[in-house]
């Protein structure tokens, strides 16, 4: 990184964190150039089909506080 870039990170860095956060996400969709004509209708059948998984019994849902904890014993152990 060279100093203008360092000197940009350090003025971002000291922004409030919803600034921060728009910066960032205004930075990262600089970078995604390429359009995937595809994607909206992938996701469509993906999301319909773990629907039905879940519907069908097929997966079990576990609840968000389960899952964090399970994360958390992941993490510190």
């Amino acid at each position: 990184m060279n100093t203008e870039s360092h000197n940009l990170l350090e003025q971002a860095l000291a922004l409030p964190d919803t600034d921060r956060a728009a910066l960032a996400a205004s930075l990262f969709r600089s970078l995604d150039t390429e359009i995937d004509a595809d994607a909206d209708e992938l996701w469509d059948n993906e999301i319909k089909r773990r629907l039905e998984e879940i519907r069908s019994g097929e997966v079990k849902l576990v609840p968000w506080d389960q899952m964090l904890a399970k994360m958390n014993r992941r993490t510190d152990g």
